[in-house]
């Protein structure tokens, strides 16, 4: 009877282990190496201020960082440079910009660093919702990584779209013009 009770009380601590945060923000380095190794195309990772919503869909993963966006964005770029098959398209809210540092203190300050985290990746400036409806119809089909930061200013999120590494959207173009060229000559063939 005493085993019984040790293993009913076991498999109570896994369970309440398992129901606890999806990382240790100590420790939010490894996970998103972890996670960042294994996303690809179409993928999005998403540098969010302490506001952002959770999730509860399939598909939406959530580490959560004790350092602010800025580092967590610079970090992430990092990690996607050591995966080469990836390259990301970075977003920043509209509102971000547009937010006053009268009414959300330290958001000056933020925008620049955000701005010296970003290096040289050239950021697409859309609205929250906006960022928010592409992110729910990505996740039909893809994961979505969510970083979660304790930064307190609003809009401060930082969205990155995963892209191929190895090709890019010209290439593409150009593949896709050869194709129906070809196509075509099969369907009308010259010399007739």
């Amino acid at each position: 009877m005493k085993t019984v009770g040790l293993v009913i009380s076991l498999i109570a601590v896994v369970m309440t282990a398992g129901c606890g945060p999806l990382s240790d923000p100590r420790d939010w380095k490894g996970s998103v190496a972890r996670q960042v190794s294994q996303l690809g195309y179409r993928n999005w990772i998403v540098i969010a201020e302490a506001s952002f919503p959770a999730h509860n869909r399939p598909g939406f993963h959530q580490v959560t960082s004790n350092a602010e966006i800025p580092e967590v964005v610079d970090y992430v770029l990092n990690s996607i440079e050591q995966n080469q098959h990836i390259r990301p398209r970075v977003y920043l809210t509209r509102e971000l910009r547009a937010v006053e540092n009268d009414f959300a203190p330290g958001i000056d300050e933020l925008r620049e660093r955000v701005k010296g985290s970003l290096r040289n990746h050239d950021p697409t400036e859309l609205d929250q919702q906006s960022l928010i409806t592409l992110l729910e119809a990505a996740n039909q089909s893809f994961d979505i990584l969510v970083i979660r930061t304790p930064t307190a200013l609003p809009y401060s999120s930082v969205f990155m779209e995963l892209q191929p590494g190895y090709w890019d959207a010209e290439s593409e173009e150009q593949l896709r013009q050869r194709i129906r060229r070809e196509r075509m000559e099969k369907l009308a063939p010259t010399g007739r």
